[in-house]
């Protein structure tokens, strides 16, 4: 919808020129703004308007033309939303045919009567000269504004001081709803129980996952229903570095919405831009100042090691206190490219959950550090003793998994948890702990925390220098099974794993598979015949076992 800035026909009416002027149809546009005036000379003039025009004629044109062509006429002026229209009726009509007028009333498009006695020009000049002062008034408002926002940018205000100079200025309610934070700030004085449960409750509903507005980079003005009556939303998206931020809503419950709120609420929707701009920029300087702090506890470097131990302090963290490293991954529901993965989780998402996590630290009063690296996040926690670690841990990944998830339910995480460790300088343990918990938890386990801990015999399969050990042992071992599962398109490795998951006993290896008994025992047969092991032999059991895992292990 264009931004119209001017005075309404019911502005227009009250002009001195217009006291004897009346208005004979399309009552309900009364509020129409009114941005330019225009005489038309042309019966194509139509297609030269733009909206918010008003139009000045006599009805010469009309009683050279039928009624199906004044129809026509008052139908594409309402399409091109005009203002409306006025119309020198006498001495060339007695008046306009009743279908004319109640097709006007039907489209709410105002048709003026104006006074055989008085000049087109006239009523050109007053209407545009009346326009002038409006917009002068405007800009003056506006300035005042802006400068009423600069001044409060200067001094430090926060976004609460932004939002209250909206709703001084439009007179309306005004909500305030930052997505990256989660921080609501409401301008509500002066309404019913009624009216702000159900303003908050629009401001829900706009962000239900269902509801693609909120996706939009441009205003939104619609009309909702609020205590039984339609009134004018207006909804301005807080737009940063191409990113929704959160957005401005305001409801003319009180008083009508026009082209000063608009600029009222695109000049503090700019500002709050700025202001988290600011916010944000520090907010990344902490987290690279934490992550190179990080960086060098976790490193093999003695040098930068003890260069982080040496400012340990300036964090808060005790050399002999008990820590653990949380590691945390991400991936959509959908199937997006890594790239794209990349470049939005940086823009929108790694803020937000590093902020998430550092409230619910203070929250839980939990001591330690958030950093960041790639696509993942660091959490470094410090206990004075190891009695509660287990079940704060708990509670905390908890309290983590719930935010994230009511925050983007597109997200996916996975947290892998380090052992506990004394001592500050132990640290690079239990990241390297929770680095393979992490790795490995997402092919072994369905749970979105696992515990190092939790990996039985993948803690030792998980090691680095073992790998082409690994490759080795699975080539001479499943790999042959696997390949003539692939060749024959047989089931020979899913009976294999149903094998040991119910303990070799084949009735019910037959029920989990829906297949004969007689068949499980041919295919147990195959699978001896083919890797040329005993299933009965307690060491041929184990590594083809430990094959299957491996399997895993090396997403073969």
């Amino acid at each position: 919808m264009a931004r119209q800035n001017g005075i309404s026909i019911e502005d227009m009416l009250k002009l001195d020129v217009m006291k004897s002027c009346k208005l004979i149809a399309g009552f309900r546009g009364v509020r129409n703004t009114i941005s330019r005036v225009n005489i038309m000379a042309d019966p194509d003039i139509v297609e030269w308007t733009t909206e918010g025009e008003f139009l000045l004629t006599t009805a010469y044109s009309f009683k050279q033309d039928n009624i199906d062509a004044q129809k026509e006429l008052i139908f594409q002026c309402a399409k091109k939303k005009l203002a409306g229209i006025g119309i020198k009726i006498t001495p060339y009509l007695e008046s306009l045919d009743n279908e004319i007028l109640e097709l006007a009333n039907d489209l709410s498009f105002p048709i003026i009567d104006i006074h055989y006695s008085i000049p087109l020009s006239e009523v050109m000049m007053a209407t545009i000269k009346e326009i002038f002062n409006k917009q002068a008034s405007l800009l003056e408002r506006i300035e005042k504004v802006h400068e009423d926002l600069m001044n409060a940018m200067l001094e430090g205000s926060g976004l609460e001081t932004l939002t209250k100079i909206v709703q001084k200025n439009v007179r309306n309610p005004v909500i305030l709803h930052l997505n990256y934070s989660n921080e609501i700030v409401e301008c509500l004085s002066g309404i019913s129980e009624n009216i702000y449960d159900e303003l908050i409750g629009e401001v829900r509903e706009f962000y239900n996952p269902n509801n693609t507005k909120n996706k939009s980079k441009r205003l939104i003005e619609d009309r909702v229903l609020i205590n039984g009556k339609f009134v004018k939303r207006m909804i301005m998206p807080i737009v940063l570095r191409d990113h929704i931020y959160g957005h401005l809503f305001t409801w003319s419950t009180d008083m009508p919405l026009g082209g000063f709120d608009l600029a009222i609420i695109e000049s503090v929707s700019t500002t709050i831009s700025l202001c988290i701009l600011q916010e944000l920029s520090i907010k990344e300087v902490e987290i690279r100042y934490r992550s190179e702090f990080f960086e060098d506890l976790i490193s093999v470097d003695p040098k930068r090691k003890k260069k982080a131990l040496d400012r340990a302090r300036f964090f808060n963290l005790p050399l002999d206190n008990y820590y653990v490293i949380e590691v945390m991954s991400f991936k959509f529901d959908d199937d997006r490219k890594d790239k794209d993965l990349s470049i939005e989780y940086m823009k929108g998402y790694l803020n937000p959950i590093v902020s998430i996590i550092e409230e619910l630290m203070e929250y839980l009063k939990l001591e330690g550090i958030v950093s960041t690296k790639a696509n993942g996040i660091q959490i470094l926690l410090s206990f004075v003793d190891d009695s509660q670690i287990s079940g704060r841990l708990k509670d905390f990944n908890k309290k983590i998994l719930e935010c994230i998830s009511n925050k983007f339910n597109s997200l996916n995480v996975k947290i892998g948890i380090g052992r506990i460790y004394k001592g500050l300088d132990n640290v690079d343990k239990s990241f390297q702990d929770a680095v393979r918990t992490v790795r490995i938890g997402k092919v072994i386990s369905p749970n979105e925390v696992v515990t190092f801990d939790e990996l039985g015999i993948f803690k030792i399969l998980s090691q680095d220098v073992l790998q082409d050990e690994l490759e080795d042992f699975y080539n001479t071992t499943l790999k042959p099974l696997v390949d003539y599962d692939e060749k024959r398109s047989t089931e020979l490795v899913k009976t294999l794993e149903e094998y040991f998951n119910n303990n070799g006993n084949l009735t019910r290896i037959s029920e989990k598979l829906f297949t004969h008994y007689n068949t499980i025992l041919y295919r147990i047969n195959r699978i001896c015949e083919i890797t040329g092991m005993d299933l009965e032999n307690p060491n041929h059991r184990l590594n083809l076992e430990i094959a299957l895992k491996i399997k895993k292990l090396l997403d073969k």
